[in-house]
């Protein structure tokens, strides 16, 4: 057995360990027991249909969401939203978002107050389409974090892809590849992907060429 040195270490599969999560989920909601339900979710996030929407990926949104925090109108909505935006995840069917939200409203009660519930509900929902109006600070701020993956490095950005593909391995190729065109060109046809001035300054040039190339690949394996 050889030693492992620093460079051996993948530093998404590290941040995103349970013992360095489950901390920041206690910070949220401090002076309550609430070790047992972000277990719980963290549990979700490792099932294992997820190949990207996993807890790499959360630890990712969260990481987003702190790099914006300063536009967040109420960042422990937006970061207690951002643990429970993919807390259901079943890619054969569509109302994840909306099971996610109704998760929400059934866990953070014990935890929370109802305006607090409330807002991350509707912030998950979000997720749903990401449709935020510029006014619109927290859903803004999640959104772009979600979205924020569009922006990655290169090697990451076909990880992702690839557990994309891996989440929908029930789909038939023509079927992925005309549905992933569509959802691809869908993003390309608005005026910008990301609200925020981080996400248009840094991120948005690197997104729109990231999901050009992904979508000349779909077209070129036709």
């Amino acid at each position: 057995m050889t030693d492992t040195g620093p460079d051996d270490i993948d530093p998404d599969a590290a941040r995103s360990q349970p013992e360095r999560l489950l901390p920041r989920w206690a910070a949220l909601l401090p002076g309550h027991d609430v070790e047992a339900a972000g277990q719980d979710l963290l549990d979700r996030y490792a099932e294992p249909v997820r190949r990207y929407h996993d807890r790499v990926h959360l630890a990712e949104v969260l990481d987003a969401v702190d790099l914006l925090a300063e536009h967040a109108r109420d960042l422990t909505a937006v970061r207690l939203a951002a643990w429970f935006h993919d807390a259901v995840y079943d890619p054969r069917r569509g109302d994840n978002e909306a099971e996610s939200a109704r998760l929400a409203r059934t866990v953070l009660p014990a935890y929370a107050a109802d305006h607090l519930v409330a807002e991350v509900a509707r912030l998950v929902e979000l997720t749903s389409t990401h449709a935020v109006s510029e006014d619109d600070a927290n859903g803004v701020v999640l959104c772009d974090a979600d979205l924020a993956i569009l922006a990655a490095p290169p090697k990451r950005y076909a990880d992702y892809v690839t557990g994309v593909r891996a989440e929908y391995a029930h789909v038939e190729d023509d079927a992925f590849r005309a549905g992933r065109a569509r959802v691809l060109e869908g993003l390309l046809s608005h005026d910008r992907l990301f609200h925020t001035p981080v996400g248009r300054r840094d991120w948005e040039q690197h997104a729109r060429h990231n999901v050009e190339a992904e979508l000349l690949l779909l077209r070129g394996a036709d």
